[in-house]
């Protein structure tokens, strides 16, 4: 079943004292939708915000996981480091992992094995970048994104996958994507999930935006058929902010 979700991604921002401060605001908004909200803090800050959210309808997730379970990887994170603090979803391939940090589909069809192995929830990101948009070449992106990550699964696999669109070009580049060009990538996702597995996947399966969502626009990106909510950058470290986005469904 499909579910609305609007989780933000904090990425490297805020130590400890605003990580507590920005929960305590948090925890003073009103929900008013029925969507999940889900936050992403730094490693450092993880047991700390779930301690802090325990008792509230905020799941707090990570922003990325190492495919190993343990080894010489220093500076990485596995599975059971994140589970052993509380997190039950793990948010892989975001462009800037793609980008920063030459993440390929090989090595997040690797991770994304190793987070359902440890039965954790995945939001899976892809996108294009503004030269493929440019090139109208943007849905031959996405969809090798997706088929190179993820189709090596089973359908049953899907009920722990929420996927998560970042067209890259209108993320800090000047360009805006409309909430119909939203719409189409995102109807364009769903038929490729049908082709594949033609059994309830597409129709069940949770897209987000990740396209530079705000208070201003985010009821009519979310208005849009196949948009069942966003992953929120910068507007997510404003606790108002993020709530007007939260009850913009």
């Amino acid at each position: 079943m499909r579910k609305n979700i609007v989780a933000g991604n904090w990425k490297m921002n805020n130590d400890l004292s605003q990580t507590e401060a920005l929960i305590t605001d948090l925890k003073k908004q009103t929900k008013t939708s029925n969507a999940e909200v889900m936050i992403a803090p730094t490693y450092t800050n993880l047991w700390q915000a779930y301690e802090a959210t325990r008792q509230d309808d905020i799941e707090v997730v990570a922003q990325n996981m190492h495919f190993a379970a343990n080894g010489a990887y220093t500076g990485e994170v596995n599975a059971a480091m994140l589970k052993s603090v509380g997190i039950q979803t793990v948010i892989l391939g975001h462009s800037e992992r793609r980008a920063y940090f030459n993440e390929d589909d090989a090595i997040l069809a690797k991770k994304v094995d190793t987070a359902l192995e440890n039965d954790m929830r995945v939001i899976f990101c892809f996108g294009e970048e503004l030269a493929d948009r440019k090139a109208d070449n943007q849905e031959t992106v996405v969809e090798g994104q997706i088929k190179n990550a993820l189709f090596h699964l089973e359908a049953s696999a899907f009920k722990n996958i929420v996927l998560a669109y970042e067209p890259v070009w209108a993320i800090g580049t000047g360009e805006t994507a409309s909430p119909e060009q939203a719409q189409d990538m995102h109807k364009f996702i769903r038929k490729t999930l049908e082709n594949k597995y033609r059994n309830g996947v597409a129709d069940n399966m949770t897209i987000l935006y990740g396209g530079s969502v705000k208070p201003a626009n985010a009821k009519e990106i979310f208005s849009k058929p196949d948009v069942d909510g966003g992953l929120i950058g910068g507007a997510a470290l404003k606790a108002e902010d993020f709530y007007a986005i939260v009850n913009a469904f």
